[in-house]
């Protein structure tokens, strides 16, 4: 027997989140649902055998025990009953009673036993820094992990702890991204980890993490991370294997510096990128000259200029970009106006803040133009 009761509120959050981590598909219909554990409180596990979330929910347990529920029919159910406590019971041959107000709902779980458990990480080492720092982090690079799994290290983020700070990198192969801040609290030393991506399923930290100053803390275990906030924890595999070495990818004895204006930029790139589809793709022809930008594009559908104007000499360098990286390059740099380092046509361009400490840095290799 089962027996708990809880604030709509409360159940419907916990299953929001949780369910981000159970299997669309699987061969196992136990990953296909949620673990309700309830103890002395109410525990709610979702996980895919690559990422596990768990989360606690306030609730008056009157007798504890363990079932699995289809992830969606018990999310659906729960979303369309009143705003109201509600009531849950399930017996010894599965069945869950679920009601609240007028509405109620009877149907069949799965036995907890057929439920992997959670991986379990051991804490060498652990980092807390402010949910929203992390947030933004994770947000400022994740445009650019690779979705190419032949090299599965690189659909990852890179996470690099040391001397109080933390690092993240991302690349896939045209365009790295870098972000740097100082940590709250740091335990066991330097270390580094690749995190997996997971963007196209939405699970990853920051979508956990709220827009404030509470402490989210990360804590690395052999095979495993485990990110903690609040009630909830996340728990995905670490991805193996030899990530760039993204120091020495980056070249900064550049000639040419120039200033610009991040929003000026993205829009004159926004304004010649009209031209360019899918179907019809062509570089983004760039002509740095004194205090100014000449933008051009050309494709079947007709041909597009701008001008940008900025600070600094770029000496007439022409140099091609794929409009799509340049511009996520610079919209999710963290900074009003930033410094474009350049060297020639054929190498990368490096976006960097204009002063102060380099928390962020972006690099997009060229295209070769036609002549």
């Amino acid at each position: 027997m089962i027996k708990f009761s809880c604030e709509k509120v409360f159940l419907q959050n916990a299953i929001a989140v949780t369910s981000r981590a159970v299997a669309q598909k699987s061969s196992i219909p136990a990953l296909e649902g949620l673990l309700i554990h309830a103890d002395q409180q109410l525990t709610i596990s979702g996980y895919n055998m690559q990422t596990g979330i768990r989360t606690n929910v306030f609730a008056n347990v009157v007798e504890g025990g363990d079932i699995v529920l289809n992830a969606r029919l018990f999310g659906d159910i729960i979303r369309r009953m009143p705003d109201d406590m509600i009531t849950f019971t399930a017996d010894e041959k599965m069945m869950v009673h679920v009601s609240c107000g007028d509405a109620d709902f009877d149907i069949l779980g799965l036995s907890a036993a057929d439920y992997p458990d959670l991986p379990e990480v051991e804490d060498e080492y652990a980092v807390s820094m402010q949910q929203k720092v992390l947030r933004s982090m994770i947000e400022e690079v994740a445009f650019a992990v690779s979705t190419n799994e032949s090299r599965p290290v690189h659909t990852g983020a890179l996470f690099e702890i040391a001397d109080m700070s933390l690092s993240m990198v991302a690349v896939d192969g045209f365009r790295l991204a870098f972000r740097r801040e100082k940590l709250e609290k740091l335990e066991g030393g330097a270390f580094s980890f690749v995190c997996p991506g997971s963007a196209r399923q939405n699970v990853t930290p920051s979508a956990f993490c709220g827009d404030t100053e509470d402490l989210v803390t990360v804590t690395l275990g052999k095979r495993h991370i485990l990110f903690e906030i609040g009630d909830t924890q996340l728990i995905c595999r670490r991805l193996e294997g030899e990530f760039l070495d993204y120091k020495n990818a980056i070249p900064r004895k550049n000639p040419i510096q120039i200033v610009a204006e991040t929003k000026a930029l993205i829009e004159s790139i926004d304004r010649v990128s009209v031209v360019i589809s899918d179907k019809l793709k062509s570089p983004v022809r760039c002509v740095f000259d004194h205090d100014k930008l000449m933008l051009s594009a050309r494709t079947g559908n007709g041909e597009a200029r701008d001008v940008c104007y900025l600070s600094g000499d770029g000496g007439g360098l022409e140099i091609g970009f794929n409009n799509r990286y340049l511009m996520e390059a610079l919209r999710y740099a963290p900074a009003d106006s930033v410094k474009i380092e350049l060297n020639t046509g054929v190498s990368p361009a490096i976006i960097v803040p204009v002063d102060g400490e380099e928390n962020f840095l972006y690099m997009v290799l060229p295209v070769r133009l036609k002549a």
